[in-house]
């Protein structure tokens, strides 16, 4: 695979909608403390992927929260929130159309294919695992592997380093600020997804390359590392 490129991926709103399952855990934890959903699946699914902290603090701030007690009562109930999402991980989450023809043809290619995410690595292993895609990729880099997450550079290089990929031939694909700060630190092209939680608005931040579909991936693959 030295010879081929390596592709690195974003697993939240890059490979799969988990928006629905996310808004749950948090939802069940608000139900534990008397209160009604406070989040909309719909209206706050780009939320959601701005991970499990952010869903608590707007909820949280919905109910007149704010200050040391804002943080307090978010710290208190995030690990709450990851045990409800572990037991029920993948109700409502689905992987992205065309995703695993996609990936499956990157590999035909050569490519190495990994996971660099913010959701802790064991979730993550998990919900691969579920989805039934976990075997496609060679590396999988969580928030909680290293000291450090992104968009610190480390990760990105750490889940190409452990895929048998170099640096100068690989690239990041991701749907938000975050992925393209991390890219941007590794010194790595990016290809951000325009059907994430933000849609063509990620645009705005200048990736290499946006990605329209998965139908488009090995076309832009080729477009940025060869």
């Amino acid at each position: 695979m030295g010879s081929a490129g390596c592709v690195i991926f974003d697993l939240d709103g890059t490979l799969a909608d988990t928006s629905g399952d996310l808004i749950a855990a948090a939802n069940a934890c608000f139900a534990d403390l008397g209160q009604g959903a406070m989040l909309d699946p719909v209206a706050d699914r780009a939320t959601a992927f701005a991970g499990g902290r952010a869903m608590l603090g707007l909820g949280f701030r919905r109910l007149g929260l704010a200050g040391a007690a804002l943080e307090e009562a978010v710290a208190r109930e995030f690990p709450r929130l990851l045990a409800h999402y572990a037991r029920d991980i993948d109700r409502h989450t689905r992987l992205y159309p065309g995703a695993v023809a996609a990936l499956e043809d990157l590999r035909a290619q050569g490519h190495a294919l990994g996971i660099c995410t913010n959701k802790p690595e064991g979730l993550a292993e998990e919900l691969l695992k579920r989805l039934g895609v976990r075997g496609l990729f060679a590396s999988l880099i969580g928030a909680d592997t290293l000291a450090v997450k992104k968009p610190d550079p480390e990760p990105l290089r750490a889940a190409v380093r452990d895929a048998g990929g170099a640096m100068g031939r690989a690239l990041l694909v991701g749907d938000t600020v975050t992925d393209r700060e991390s890219a941007r630190a590794a010194g790595l092209p990016c290809l951000l997804v325009a059907f994430g939680p933000e849609g063509r608005a990620v645009e705005r931040l200048a990736p290499e390359g946006l990605l329209e579909d998965y139908a488009g991936l090995g076309e832009a693959v080729r477009a940025l590392i060869g």
